[in-house]
């Protein structure tokens, strides 16, 4: 019997042992992979894409809800399917599994974002989808809804309609415009059971991030947590008071266990008002993760889709400076450190540095952390925090604070600079791993208390030793001209330690420039009716290509499938160029009638506006039309009136004959797609004709 005893304990034990919220002396950094209408740059593919220099840096990726929400272009908040319809904004669901699982290989862990706070319903104010998942049909019903839902607007339109509410009011704050979920209903837990299990064991997700926590009882997330038992949980109760934060993350406790770690909001203010204000002794003891109690259970930020300044009707309540050094302080202190994607895609090369050295340090989400200094005319304050290997020391603001000998300095900005302490033994390398466009120099730099400590280094990706690489002094620079990966590390009495790796990428040969074509389909035509088209258009460089706000007034088109594109052609000068837009009707009404950014084209692309809420939202429609342009059979309307016909064969011989050519006849005279307009188009488009093609 006390054998049978100890096994089932042994079998209870990993359960316990995971099921605490977030793993302690956990040293990565998450990114938040989206921010608000990021519906180009989050694309699962685009992301996916990313993998390799995603993984050096990060070990988490939160990305947006990612079920189908009744319409293309919504961030995720509105969700209507939970386990059948996985055709987002971002992508399929071909695609989102290819990214989590490419993901995974690389060790980056998925975070969905699960929104069951609220559900979007069907067709009315009460009705939600079937779905059938591993053989059983699942289905929120109106008696899952909060009796007290919209302020009493739900049960007056659900009594005179003839359905009936819960009995029970929120457990959280309601919130309008979509269902409020009554987590005490049991069909309401069986579903959200069913749908984390999904999205753990289904379709690879990590872990989840909680949206608006607020919204119900701290109890359920807990309850949620020990059935699903996620790696990772982070819950949005979006409060500036520390206490209150905690005592959420106390609430989700099962079995007196924490489940879910929470943002640090209070973290977030201080630093919002030290660098907003340029006051920096507000970042002093600001957050959970100065309580060692709570750090581990901390997931710290600085910028998130909903602080963001989004344009001047959606200001929100953003940074509006010294966003490095804001990053910097982020990302040298413990807690788990989210970085926004929108900074990242700013301020690469120097997040990637601070990066480096809370990895050199060995910092983790339970390290030990202390106020350096702080001075009496708030311009300056410093941080340290003790990692397993150093100790990273985070100046911020004014430099006339002077770093102790005891470091060295090894990353700095505006008001910022970061110094790791000379017990990390490290080597250090000036430039982070990534590609460039043009040969350059990277200073090695040793991290070291022993005076005189020498850097060997390899090129070749091999592991540098006494008897292999090349010896330089500390400070000396590495002239990188090709692609390749450095190894460099301290040489101290013949020992090598404190390896560092940086792969470099270096193009520098003459970039081979390429038009793209940009399409946007006819929006003058119900149901939006525009009085005409207008492009609003800047480069990667934040140069205009379109002319001052509004832009250029397109008047080009072009038939294609059967409808009508407006269409402007671009270059693409270099490989990390490409172009944004804004699409707008143009005149006195430009500012209230606009799409959102559609950013970061280097392709070939089509785009529709679809709905209209605070501004019109933007469907890639890419993969529908670009076959049609680029050699099915549409390439034989020559003329563009949208019929093949004996009128394609006519227009293309004055062609070749040296006639007047008519405005479609140079992009679709090609009707073969060989290169080449000659007598081969004629006979293609007669023998289609005559096949009813």
């Amino acid at each position: 019997m006390k054998r049978i005893y100890s096994i089932m304990i042994l079998m209870a034990l990993p359960v316990v042992m995971l099921g605490q919220g977030w793993p302690s002396n956990y040293g990565g950094v998450m990114l938040q992979g989206f921010y608000w209408d990021s519906y180009n740059d989050s694309k699962w593919t685009n992301l996916e894409a990313q993998a390799d220099e995603l993984a050096e840096f990060f070990s988490l990726v939160w990305i947006p809800q990612s079920g189908y929400c009744s319409g293309y272009n919504s961030m995720g908040y509105d969700p209507l399917y939970w386990f059948t319809n996985y055709n987002s904004s971002f992508g399929n669901k071909t695609q989102l599994q290819s990214m989590i699982n490419t993901f995974k290989n690389k060790g980056i862990g998925t975070i969905a974002d699960v929104v069951i706070n609220h559900r979007k319903n069907v067709s009315n104010w009460v009705d939600f989808p079937a779905e059938t998942y591993n053989g059983v049909t699942y289905q929120l019903k109106s008696t899952d809804i909060c009796r007290d839902d919209d302020g009493g607007e739900a049960l007056n339109w659900a009594t005179s309609h003839g359905y009936s509410l819960s009995s029970n009011n929120d457990s959280g704050e309601d919130w309008g415009g979509m269902r409020d979920l009554d987590h005490a209903s049991a069909n309401v837990q069986t579903n959200v059971k069913a749908y984390l299990n999904m999205l753990l064991n289904d379709l690879g997700y990590a872990g989840f991030r909680y949206d608006m926590t607020r919204g119900y009882a701290a109890s359920y997330t807990g309850q949620y947590n020990a059935y699903a038992v996620p790696t990772y949980s982070v819950g949005e109760y979006w409060d500036g008071n520390v206490s209150a934060v905690k005592a959420w993350i106390d609430g989700t406790k099962v079995n007196n266990v924490v489940q879910s770690a929470a943002f640090d909001f209070p973290f977030r203010y201080g630093v919002r008002d030290a660098v907003n204000n340029n006051k920096w002794s507000n970042l002093s003891g600001r957050g959970m993760i100065m309580d060692a109690n709570y750090r581990r259970y901390a997931v710290t930020f600085v910028e998130n889709h909903d602080t963001q300044y989004r344009d001047s009707n959606n200001p929100q309540d953003p940074l509006n400076q010294y966003v490095e050094a804001a990053n910097a302080y982020l990302l040298a202190l413990p807690g788990t450190p989210c970085v926004f994607l929108r900074h990242w895609m700013d301020y690469k090369e120097s997040i990637k540095q601070m990066i480096y050295a809370r990895q050199l340090a060995g910092i983790t989400n339970t390290s030990v952390t202390a106020q350096q200094v702080s001075s009496s005319m708030n311009n300056y304050y410093a941080q340290r925090t003790t990692g397993s290997r150093g100790i990273l020391l985070a100046a911020m603001g004014s430099t006339t604070y002077s770093i102790p000998s005891s470091y060295v300095l090894v990353a700095s900005g505006t008001n910022y600079r970061l110094a790791l302490s000379k017990t990390t033994e490290t080597a250090w390398a000036s430039v982070p791993s990534g590609k460039r466009v043009d040969p350059f120099d990277v200073t090695l730099t040793a991290v070291s208390q022993t005076a005189g400590a020498q850097i060997v280094y390899t090129l070749d990706g091999s592991e540098p030793t006494a008897t292999n690489g090349t010896i330089i002094a500390s400070g000396s620079n590495v002239r990188i001209d090709r692609c390749l990966t450095m190894k460099a590390g301290l040489l101290i009495n013949g020992v090598v330690t404190g390896v560092i790796t940086r792969n470099y990428t270096v193009v520098n040969e003459v970039y081979d420039a390429y038009e793209i074509t940009v399409y946007l389909k006819d929006p003058t035509v119900a149901p939006n009716n525009w009085p005409r088209v207008t492009y609003y258009c800047w480069d990667s460089n934040d140069v205009q290509q379109c002319g001052n706000w509004p832009g250029e007034t397109i008047t080009d088109t072009r038939m294609v499938g059967g409808e009508m594109f407006y269409y402007k052609t671009f270059t693409i000068t270099g490989s990390q160029y490409y172009v944004n837009f804004v699409f707008n009707q143009g005149g006195s009404t430009a500012s209230s009638h606009q799409t959102v950014d559609v950013t970061g084209v280097r392709e070939t692309a089509f785009f529709e506006v679809t709905t209209q809420t605070n501004k019109y939202q933007v469907r890639d429609v890419t993969d529908t039309y670009l076959p049609l342009l680029n050699g099915d059979f549409i390439m034989g309307d020559v003329n563009g009136d949208g019929v093949v016909g004996i009128a394609d064969v006519t227009d293309l011989i004055d062609y070749i004959l040296g006639g007047d050519p008519q405005p479609f006849i140079i992009e679709a005279a090609d009707v073969t797609n060989d290169g080449l307009i000659g007598i081969a188009d004629v006979t293609d488009i007669i023998d289609r004709i005559l096949a009813g093609a």
